[in-house]
């Protein structure tokens, strides 16, 4: 079972910047993929960042530019940097995992190819 816990979230002004972090535990760090995700209310959740199998890192097009996914593997622990905030990016941001089983494949941006989530920080921008 993986253990994923959120922090970093809170309120900022448009323009801003805010860090989050995603501690992993009670799994092998190296054996997962790991993304982003967030969900504004009456919306559906969305993929964010997400780090491929190759070691690129996949963007929502919307944040191409302004945020910038990254990982420690030595301190389990994954990153979403996000600068130039928009009130657009007001939502719960959930950090997910799935188990790397071999092969080429990456679960990527699609929520449904996670299989583990934490409970989500909240991120609101203010205009």
């Amino acid at each position: 079972q993986v253990q994923l816990v959120e922090s970093g979230g809170g309120s900022v002004q448009a323009g801003g910047s805010l860090r989050l972090s995603c501690l992993a535990s009670d799994y092998t760090y190296g054996g997962l993929f790991m993304g982003w995700f967030r969900q504004a209310p009456g919306k559906e959740r969305e993929g964010v960042a997400a780090v491929n199998n190759d070691g690129t890192t996949s963007y929502a097009d919307s944040v191409k530019g302004r945020f910038t996914i990254s990982q420690d593997n030595a301190k389990n622990t994954l990153y979403l940097q996000m600068n130039s905030l928009k009130p657009e990016d007001t939502a719960m941001y959930y950090c997910a995992a799935a188990p790397k089983y071999g092969g080429n494949w990456s679960p990527g941006l699609r929520a449904a190819n996670y299989a583990y989530w934490g409970q989500g920080t909240q991120v609101t921008v203010s205009s």
